[in-house]
């Protein structure tokens, strides 16, 4: 394998969860060239347990960031700066973000960058993600020809650069905003269904907090700039997402009361134009589809 890869990880209070995530990295077939977790304000034990790691393994760099005050989804981008700033100095190809809750088989990161040699217009690759609900494990849903989960997320390197890296956003979707930049250069954005990836901590906790989740997650697909008719189609389609039925309505609600408020855009106009015309042309293959 020609290929070289740099990891980053931004945690905040994962000492439940971290320690699966550090062991799925150590045990590959292939390590990382380098790998920097940084503690963002934990107060939990996490920065004990990165700091263990990072005595066993060279390759893995601990940094502890002061915690903010005014915590919110961009958060976590301004944490993996840090990171950014070590990678300065750093000669690799892959650039992955990884979050501190997941955990994978010992072959996962060979297989991913297999499909980044084999491919060289593959500009952002990854896994898809499980879940535990209610008993059963099941995918998390999404277009895996569109997007990568921001759980596990690699970038080749010049798309990295291209695309400008993660933007903060105050509500989150710095993955999606990834994706979408990527596809606009013309890079091939792909997540791969034999590569699974286990997600330890779902979204939320009880259906009052998932509901609230997917609320958020409609006034998200608002300031995306998403088309009216993908975002009824997408929640169409994902009402046998747990919560189920509700989730969906929840997140409907979300991007209606957006709409309602005018509520701005928090990506680039020019991106949000051309997320609009990929829905509508997904949106006239479905129907061409049924007809």
């Amino acid at each position: 394998m020609s290929l070289s890869y740099v990891l980053m990880t931004s945690a905040r209070n994962e000492s439940k969860y971290i320690e699966g995530t550090l062991k799925s990295v150590v045990s590959q077939e292939i390590l990382p060239q380098k790998w920097v977790v940084i503690s963002d304000g934990s107060t939990d034990g996490t920065d004990e347990i990165i700091q263990k790691y990072a005595n066993q393994y060279s390759f893995i760099q601990y940094v502890r960031a002061e915690p903010n005050l005014e915590r919110n989804f961009a958060s976590k981008v301004f944490a993996l700066q840090i990171a950014l700033n070590i990678f300065k100095n750093e000669s690799y190809d892959i650039i992955g973000n990884l979050d501190a809750d997941i955990t994978f088989k010992s072959n996962y990161f060979v297989e991913v960058l297999k499909r980044f040699e084999n491919d060289p217009q593959l500009g952002v690759a990854g896994g898809v993600a499980y879940e535990e609900h209610g008993g059963k494990v099941v995918p998390l849903e999404y277009s895996f020809d569109m997007n990568v989960l921001g759980a596990n997320q690699n970038f080749r390197k010049i798309c990295w650069e291209q695309i400008g890296g993660y933007r903060a956003l105050l509500r989150g979707g710095e993955d999606a905003l990834a994706d979408l930049m990527a596809r606009m250069y013309e890079w091939k954005v792909r997540s791969f269904p034999e590569l699974q990836l286990m997600h330890h901590r779902p979204m939320g906790v009880g259906e009052g907090r998932l509901l609230k989740a997917k609320y958020g997650l409609g006034r998200l697909d608002y300031s995306f700039g998403y088309h009216p008719l993908y975002e009824i189609a997408k929640c169409i389609s994902r009402l046998k997402e747990p919560p189920f039925i509700t989730g969906s309505m929840a997140r409907l609600l979300g991007y209606s009361i957006a709409a309602l408020k005018r509520e701005s855009l928090a990506i680039p106009k020019e991106a949000a134009m051309f997320l609009r015309k990929e829905q509508l042309q997904r949106l006239k293959i479905v129907s061409n589809n049924k007809s």
